[in-house]
């Protein structure tokens, strides 16, 4: 059974500041020879990983709404300030999906498959919309 991470995007005002985040991440890491994936570094690691591994995905929570998500494609054993760490590798696409209201909390959270927003695709994922128009829309719950 899949089984996703719902994760806050400290720092990220909408989805082009991700967008540009995960660029800049997947440009040193070519820089330094690494895979072209975008990398999140956690303190723990999930008990869950063969069912985070079949499909699953990390949904990002921007200003108080899941709206994208990236494709997880591997977990990594890493060390971060000397202590082990687990790297979340995902692919660097970021998919739009339907905003759904989350509050604010600290590390990830498991989201199952029954409870994730649907992927907004073509017209609809407002990707030809100007951002500040999106965000007004997202705030007023018109989305």
């Amino acid at each position: 059974m899949t089984i996703h991470l719902q994760k806050l995007s400290v720092g990220s005002e909408s989805i082009q500041t991700l967008i540009d985040w995960q660029n800049h991440v997947v440009a040193r890491r070519r820089d330094q020879g690494l895979s072209a994936h975008h990398v999140h570094i956690t303190r723990m690691f999930p008990k869950r990983r063969e069912e985070l591994l079949d499909g699953g995905s990390i949904y990002w929570v921007i200003k108080g709404n899941i709206i994208c998500r990236n494709r997880i494609v591997a977990l990594e054993e890493t060390v971060k300030h000397e202590r082990r760490a687990c790297a979340i590798l995902m692919d660097p696409e970021l998919i739009p999906v339907l905003p759904v209201p989350r509050r604010a909390f600290q590390g990830w959270r498991y989201l199952q498959d029954s409870d994730i927003p649907a992927d907004l695709t073509g017209a609809e994922s407002g990707a030809d919309l100007p951002e500040a128009f999106r965000a007004k829309l997202i705030e007023l719950g018109a989305w």
